[in-house]
């Protein structure tokens, strides 16, 4: 447990120096306190509170920018000891692999964590004291910094199945970027290049929301926008919502994060520093 916790202190701190981190954080929280400003600027007629409407802007801000964030953080948590040439010393510690791989999602856990609390609290607390909210707000503001940080973790433990698979910090950035264009850009591209190309509806609700649920960026989005107000349920793919979409896709989300540890931790073993 000791070896545990003290992997997850170095990990936290090293993340908090990293400049590239710690501006991608910044960007974070300064980007939500921009939407929840232009949020409160009257421009015609908005159905929903402004804090609805900015959580619904944040969701589709976080799916981006999230799952970036989290692999900058873990992209190099295994290639990186391995080159600096500490793995093999970190090994001959009393700790175990699990412990070790632990210990640093926990570590970049917290920073993520902590960036989402106070950037997305930041614009909520706002918002709260200069417009009328209802409480219910509230409420779709805690679930999308909840699940804000199940999407990181998804993308952290992904991020050291990555760093598993290559012995350079070079290849690791560059896959790292790679499989979140993939996730995140191109599978919304092809899913649309699909429905588009469905001409004679072969492509029902059901197999959409199936083909939605697998992906964690759109299980995200079905979790933050199916909860709202049903003024927002008809956004893009999410037309298909329903009352149990957002635990459904929050489900999914979770079953996310355990996927990739197992992933991560198999890969970390097979790992030879």
């Amino acid at each position: 447990m000791n070896g545990f916790l003290a992997i997850a202190r170095k990990e936290f701190e090293d993340g908090l120096r990293n400049r590239w981190v710690l501006t991608s954080i910044l960007l974070l929280g300064g980007l939500a306190l921009v939407v929840a400003s232009v949020g409160t600027t009257p421009v015609g007629t908005v159905s929903g509170t402004t804090l609805a409407t900015t959580v619904a802007s944040l969701a589709s801000l976080s799916v981006y920018l999230v799952p970036l964030i989290a692999l900058m953080l873990s992209h190099d948590a295994i290639v990186g000891e391995y080159e600096r040439g500490t793995l093999l010393l970190l090994l001959s510690y009393p700790v175990t692999r699990a412990q070790i791989q632990l210990g640093k999602f926990a570590g970049h856990l917290a920073i993520l964590a902590l960036a989402l609390a106070l950037g997305y609290g930041a614009a909520g607390a706002i918002l709260a004291l200069t417009t009328e909210t209802a409480s219910e707000d509230y409420v779709a503001l805690v679930r999308l910094v909840l699940t804000s940080v199940l999407l990181g973790a998804v993308f952290l433990s992904l991020g050291y199945a990555v760093s598993a698979l290559v012995r350079e910090r070079a290849s690791g950035i560059g896959a790292a970027f790679g499989l979140w264009l993939v996730v995140v850009v191109l599978y919304d591209l092809a899913l649309i290049g699909i429905l588009v190309a469905d001409t004679n509806g072969v492509i029902d609700a059901g197999s959409l929301s199936a083909l939605m649920l697998v992906n964690p960026a759109d299980s995200f989005r079905i979790a933050n926008l199916a909860a709202l107000d049903s003024s927002f349920i008809d956004l893009g793919p999410t037309a298909m919502a329903n009352d149990g979409a957002a635990w459904i896709a929050t489900g999914a989300l979770a079953a996310w994060v355990a996927g990739s540890a197992v992933l991560a931790f198999i890969l970390f073993r097979r790992y030879e520093p």
